[in-house]
């Protein structure tokens, strides 16, 4: 799980270094290429994503479920990516 949450955070900070604003699950409609590459994007990079929803949603008082709840999620699809960086990379 720890080279999911590694690679999601670094390439979500990249992102947010490069573009000047924090990566959002919303996807602006310019090409199809573009659109495909960000939803790309968005897939690897969602449980970063997730996680600072998650946050700000605690420091605005919602409920401890959905903290909780995005954190199962976040944490099982960091697992799942970081299980298919290890396969790419021991595969090649």
């Amino acid at each position: 799980m720890s080279v999911g949450s590694v690679m999601v955070g670094v390439l979500a900070s990249f992102v947010q270094l490069i573009s000047g604003e924090p990566m959002r699950f919303r996807v602006e409609p310019k090409s199809i290429l573009t659109s495909v590459g960000g939803v790309l994007l968005r897939v690897l990079a969602a449980p970063a994503i997730l996680m600072r929803n998650a946050c700000q949603g605690l420091v605005e008082a919602q409920p401890n479920m959905w903290f909780g709840l995005s954190l199962a999620v976040a944490a099982l699809w960091s697992l799942f990516s970081g299980a298919l960086l290890s396969d790419l990379v021991l595969t090649f």
